[in-house]
């Protein structure tokens, strides 16, 4: 009898099965206060909702566009980053995605065949191995804990290759989900180093780019630090969103930064797999390059940080711990110690004070399977308001498990 295949079996992301009882929950006429989608509230920039307007009010035909997208749009993206970073990126460079979950399709895709060893920080974001996991390759996650601040470092790396033999390809991310910290350049540097000595193809998550909380505003590397923008980092690839920043996650669309050997054929896989991106995203999108939105889009970031400091003066009184440093994007990552209580892992906990107190927060097991049993993540991106209404149930639920 046909069967599903032996690759469709990856397991499911927690966040969206807590998102269909939020759901469930409010339709019910339960109070329920989401902190656990990854999704800026707010929606995308003034400019770009009235660009889709005029377009698709417009006479524009909005059929398919090139594969790797508008040339327009690949031109502003490689401006974006003369703005931010000084670099000079030639458009030809850019491939514009469905999604930066599209850009990891299909990098994979052109970067690894079955079998090859891709390494992966752990915690991390789930859906890095499941399309690893489907494609064949040999995931090898390497714990990083809260002393190498939650990310890789070569000696990590040294020992995987010592035990593995070969690696082909490592995948980092700054601002990192689930735990918001991030890659300064020293070590972005050593990383790239590590990475061109044993012919590692390095992948850069930088979609929460922007998304960051600077003692000083104006250094060099406020925004985070691009990959491209170190030495050795040649055959890398940067892969980033409209998701997170400009707040367009509904829209689909993102992009990634390719290096020469790949740009062929990413662009014959992505004409075979989709076609093209969205066209009316990607029209709009234009929008998201001008000094006003960008102004905009700092304005929420402003937000976020004033909700953070909010989350990190109250985070002491939950009695949390370890607690990761949450530098950039809008994630609390947090042990819960002993206030786990006699839950057998975060997933109960999470259901129990969601059930309870209508809070929904994420249990660490979809970010690092070897710990997270005992850690959760919460995202902040829904504001002060509803994170210090949050923080007060759970502080009632924990006094009545404790």
């Amino acid at each position: 009898m046909p069967h599903p295949s032996r690759r469709s079996s990856v397991a499911p992301f927690q966040v969206m099965s807590i998102l269909d009882r939020v759901a469930q929950l409010r339709a019910q006429g339960r109070d329920a206060i989401s902190l656990c989608a990854g999704e800026p509230s707010g929606g995308a920039p003034r400019q770009v909702r009235e660009l889709a307007t005029s377009t698709h009010a417009g006479d524009q035909a909005l059929g398919y566009t090139s594969a790797l997208g508008l040339w327009e749009l690949r031109e502003a993206i490689a401006g974006h980053y003369g703005r931010w970073y000084g670099l000079d990126v030639p458009a030809e460079r850019v491939a514009v995605t469905t999604g930066s979950s599209g850009a990891f399709m299909l990098t994979f895709l052109a970067a690894f065949d079955p079998g090859d060893v891709v390494v992966l920080a752990r915690p991390g974001y789930p859906a890095y191995r499941n399309i690893l996991d489907t494609l064949g390759c040999r995931v090898v996650e390497v714990d990083c804990g809260a002393e190498v601040g939650f990310q890789p470092t070569p000696e990590l790396l040294d020992g995987v290759l010592a035990e593995h033999g070969s690696v082909a390809g490592l995948v980092i991310a700054s601002p990192a989900n689930p735990t918001g910290t991030m890659i300064d350049r020293e070590r972005m540097a050593a990383l790239a180093a590590w990475c061109a000595e044993h012919d590692v193809r390095l992948v850069s998550d930088e979609i929460y780019h922007g998304i960051t909380y600077p003692t000083d505003p104006a250094a060099p590397d406020a925004r985070g630090v691009c990959a491209w923008d170190v030495p050795g980092a040649e055959s890398a690839v940067v892969v980033s969103s409209f998701s997170k920043y400009w707040g367009m996650t509904g829209w689909r669309l993102g992009w990634a930064l390719l290096p020469e050997d790949l740009s062929g054929a990413v662009d014959a896989l992505a004409g075979n797999v989709a076609l093209c991106p969205p066209a009316p995203a990607q029209y709009a999108a234009l929008g998201a390059f001008s000094d006003a939105t960008y102004a905009d889009a700092d304005a929420r970031v402003a937000d976020l940080a004033r909700t953070r400091a909010v989350l990190l003066d109250d985070v002491p009184h939950l009695g949390w711990g370890p607690v990761a440093p949450a530098d950039g994007a809008f994630y609390l990552y947090a042990g819960l110690g002993e206030r786990l209580g006699s839950y057998a892992s975060s997933v109960e906990w999470c259901e129990a004070l969601l059930e309870q107190e209508g809070v929904a927060v994420v249990p660490g097991v979809d970010f690092d399977g070897a710990r997270g049993q005992e850690y959760v993540r919460l995202s902040f991106a829904a504001g002060a308001e509803a994170v210090r209404e949050a923080v007060r149930r759970i502080e009632r639920f924990q006094g009545s498990v404790s």
